[in-house]
């Protein structure tokens, strides 16, 4: 299912505890709820072994935290993009900052998973790497500069002209691509900045995960749409 939907919220469960497992179905179905009272498209990225179990549960999008550029055969360990489409995901993230790519392996999983009609959200880090992505025709680039990641400082706030001026490059090469906003985002202060800036919608996760009431949270977050 393709994601068209804007305002979005994904939620990147990365490995906490508190987003694995049984807490994982917890999550999603936080934000199950969460989207379907506010109207908000929000989006789950489960661990591996939680794509399953998530996208036969919950009706909200569910993607890939990672796809490796490998074709099926004897590699080990990696996460073979026919696979996770078999377990449910809808697309992947691809290049985060905890699982950095090479520019020509972005290029392949990009071209593997558009060629399969899921959703592509490619992670960048400045300017210059958002105007690569985009020339590489991914759903989404999400700006997120990694000193800024689990800091709870927002980069809409702490480097609001990184956000701004991705925005420009980014529609200037590719008009069809569209700009999320990551690191630090966890309040609805700052998800109202970041679309005061140009983008449309946000990427996050410890703000929302560690919270003492994430399905809270996420209605904070949102509250000032």
């Amino acid at each position: 299912m393709k994601i068209t939907q804007t305002p979005l919220v994904i939620l990147n469960f990365k490995t906490y505890i508190e987003s694995t497992g049984e807490k994982a179905l917890q999550l999603a179905r936080a934000l199950e709820e969460v989207s379907e009272e506010t109207g908000i498209s929000m989006v789950a990225v489960p661990q591996g072994a939680d794509l399953w179990r998530l996208s036969q549960e919950v009706k909200i999008p569910v993607l890939a935290q990672h796809i490796d550029p490998v074709e099926a055969g004897g590699h080990t360990g990696s996460m073979l993009l026919e696979c996770a489409k078999e377990a449910g995901a809808a697309g992947t993230l691809i290049n985060h900052s905890e699982q950095r790519m090479q520019l020509a392996d972005i290029e392949t999983v990009i071209r593997k998973t558009n060629s399969e009609g899921m959703n592509t959200v490619v992670c960048t880090n400045n300017i210059l790497t958002s105007a690569a992505a985009a020339a590489l025709n991914p759903d989404f680039v999400a700006i997120e500069p990694p000193e800024l990641i689990g800091s709870g400082i927002p980069v809409s706030q702490a480097e609001p002209e990184i956000v701004e001026g991705s925005v420009a490059a980014i529609k200037d090469i590719n008009p069809d691509v569209r700009v999320l906003c990551g690191a630090g985002i966890s309040t609805g202060d700052d998800m109202k900045a970041a679309l005061e800036l140009g983008s449309e919608g946000v990427l996050l996760a410890s703000g929302i995960i560690m919270a003492p009431d994430p399905k809270q949270a996420l209605l904070d977050l949102v509250s000032k749409i």
